[in-house]
């Protein structure tokens, strides 16, 4: 199946189910990948796995499948949640195709003190998850959170679940190995201000950590932290 098509899909899958694809799929196969009736493509909806479709029909801006079999079943995935300043556009728009491929399940982005934009257009950065998602053969797309200020986000913060935050210019080392859910902080560029920092320390869920001895920008910090995270939790 290397080469395939993949396409999220909000539809259950299940042999013999007809599924209809959205006008944006339907141009892209029929315009742009100039599939026609009777081609293979592969379909995963985030719960039902993975699945081999035959496209039945299409046309300029709509597009059917049946559903004929599975070719990978659903898997459980680790929980790992990225929390990040928004920094101009097109980093952001890498920080979310970036920690789709690197297995991301939740991405909440944060308001801080030097955070430089101010809004953030859900619906194009899920976009990017699900093409990011199709392209990686992961079998599910990250949920994007809407937007909070910094310590709005940690004030309903599971104490359970640790939050490795990476702090600029500290002498905090890597992440140390554990099991379970883990979580990442990146600050914006400028970095965190000293009265965010000590509001970070006074967390107990809140655990420094260090990426290395450069000052990295957010969007490579965001990949090395992710993972520096997941090696040390295997």
């Amino acid at each position: 199946m290397t080469g395939s098509i993949r396409l999220f899909v909000v539809s259950p899958l299940a042999a013999g189910t007809l599924v209809a694809a959205s006008p944006e799929q339907a141009h892209y196969l029929g315009s742009v990948m100039r599939r026609q009736a009777g081609e293979h493509v592969l379909l995963f909806n985030g719960t039902d796995g993975e699945w081999r479709c035959e496209l039945t029909a299409i046309r300029k801006d709509r597009a059917q499948f049946i559903v004929l079999e599975q070719t990978r079943p659903q898997a459980p995935e680790p929980e790992l949640t990225l929390v990040f300043a928004p920094v101009k556009r097109d980093a952001t728009d890498l920080i979310i195709e970036k920690a789709t491929e690197l297995g991301v399940s939740r991405i909440a982005p944060v308001f801080t003190e030097r955070t430089n934009t101010a809004r953030l257009n859900l619906d194009r950065l899920t976009a990017i998850a699900r093409e990011a998602a199709e392209q990686c053969e992961r079998l599910t797309v990250p949920v994007i959170d809407e937007p909070m200020r910094l310590f709005d986000r940690l004030g309903i913060w599971p104490a359970e679940l640790r939050l490795s935050a990476a702090i600029e210019r500290s002498n905090a080392a890597p992440p140390l190995p554990a099991p379970g859910p883990a979580a990442l902080l990146i600050g914006p560029e400028g970095g965190f201000t000293r009265a965010e920092l000590d509001a970070l320390r006074r967390l107990a869920f809140v655990e420094p950590i260090g990426l290395g001895p450069r000052i990295l920008r957010a969007e490579t910090a965001v990949i090395v932290g992710l993972a520096l995270l997941q090696l040390a939790r295997h």
